[in-house]
């Protein structure tokens, strides 16, 4: 464990930060194709379901809407991913930080 370490982190961390500046329109859910009649699979429509301050939400929607719903969905998996990479760095910084400031007392 080195300030190298240390450095390579920080940059991983400021590359995500980038990537989330340009991150676009989101929506958390799930985007489904639901039939009436499931069986013959006749009378198709679509639904959107997600959690939202710890409620739950179905919505309807159009078919129009679908392919921007699609994306929104798609980039609302990247965001909570990103996120979560940047925890995990940050926690793995966070140990480096005080190993190696331990390791300073120590001498």
């Amino acid at each position: 464990m080195t300030d190298k370490s240390l450095l390579k982190i920080e940059k991983q961390i400021e590359k995500i930060k980038q990537d989330l500046l340009n991150i676009g329109e989101m929506r958390p859910g799930s985007l489904t194709k639901q039939y009436r009649n499931a069986k013959d699979k006749k009378w198709e429509f679509y639904q959107i379901s997600y959690t939202h301050k710890m409620k739950s939400k179905t919505e309807y929607v159009r078919v129009p809407h679908v392919d921007d719903l699609k994306k929104q969905v798609d980039t609302y998996k990247k965001f909570k991913a990103l996120v979560e990479k940047w925890i995990d760095l940050s926690i793995e910084h966070s140990k480096i930080k005080m190993h190696l400031a331990n390791r300073n007392l120590l001498k």
